[in-house]
């Protein structure tokens, strides 16, 4: 077999950490993918992968020549991207996922303007309040509102957001306004779940993180309920500042205990580096970077 091949069947499997995942994104049968990286094996002399009925882990040697055959590979794609052009119009289909939310305000309209630019992509919004596995789901690009723990994917840091209480007026009105974290357990609190897993929030005070347990009248799964239950005047909840900007502009909610604000979660474009960055995605990068970057309730 040829050997380029093998290498991009071999960095498939260990990307996938597995054969059947492998096959999946090359669109190969599973058996043929066990038979290139045993070709490749046969062909080196060494053991590459570890293999066992749930997983396969690289050796050593299999190590040293994932992070290799990465290198050629990339400098392969670039070879065809210098004569293709690397300024080719982008053509093909694009994944892109998003949280349900973030998707609708910001990633959508960026998708609209991708498409009017570039007529000869056709894009697949992935919006759903989970994370996806982009190797496994086929993503190219995802937005992710967190810190990212070191993986094989770039990211670009395009914003932040915040981890803001709030209530309506009409709560405060009634119940008062808390002046410290101390006072948040007298309260009535509305806890979304997906930001606030635990009952308890931390917040930061002289330098310190500060953890204060609460008992929820009120826990939901999405945000949005979250939201209009505080609306309503029910209780205090924790969101992030771009879910309730639209309710904070007109006054139907107002931000609490400011100063005591943990630190802001940073915004990133995430996606393939080297072989995977085509012109479709880089250029899909370049222009959500500009958009979410001129975004001022993230940043």
């Amino acid at each position: 077999m040829d050997r380029l091949h093998l290498m991009s069947v071999y960095v498939a499997v260990v990307e996938a950490e597995g054969f059947a995942g492998g096959a999946r994104k090359l669109q190969m049968s599973p058996p043929a993918v066990t038979r290139a990286v045993a070709a490749l094996e046969e062909r080196l002399g060494v053991k590459l992968l570890n293999r066992t009925t749930r997983y396969v882990r690289m050796t050593e040697a299999g190590q040293k020549y994932y992070e290799d055959a990465n290198r050629v590979i990339a400098l392969a794609d670039e070879a065809d991207d210098a004569v293709l052009g690397i300024n080719a119009e982008p053509r093909g289909q694009l994944t892109v996922t998003a949280s349900v939310l973030f998707g609708r305000l910001f990633v959508m309209p960026g998708i609209v303007e991708y498409l009017r630019r570039y007529p000869g992509v056709e894009v697949n919004a992935l919006f759903v309040d989970r994370v996806v596995n982009m190797l496994e789901e086929g993503v190219d690009v995802a937005i992710r509102i967190a810190e990212l723990p070191d993986s094989s994917y770039r990211a670009l840091r395009v914003g932040s957001v915040r981890r803001v209480l709030c209530a309506s007026p009409d709560y405060l009105d009634i119940h008062g306004i808390p002046q410290t974290p101390e006072d948040l357990p007298k309260h009535r609190i509305i806890l979304a779940r997906g930001l606030n897993p635990a009952n308890e929030i931390r917040f930061q005070r002289d330098g310190a993180t500060q953890t204060i347990k609460l008992q929820p009248i009120l826990s939901v799964s999405d945000n949005d309920s979250a939201a209009s239950a505080a609306l309503a005047g029910l209780g205090i909840t924790r969101l992030l500042n771009y879910q309730i900007a639209g309710f904070l502009q007109t006054g139907q909610l107002k931000i609490l205990l400011s100063e005591f604000e943990a630190s802001s979660v940073p915004v990133h474009l995430v996606h393939r580096e080297g072989r995977h960055s085509s012109a479709k995605i880089r250029s899909f990068v370049d222009l959500m970077a500009e958009r979410l970057r001129a975004e001022l309730s993230l940043n």
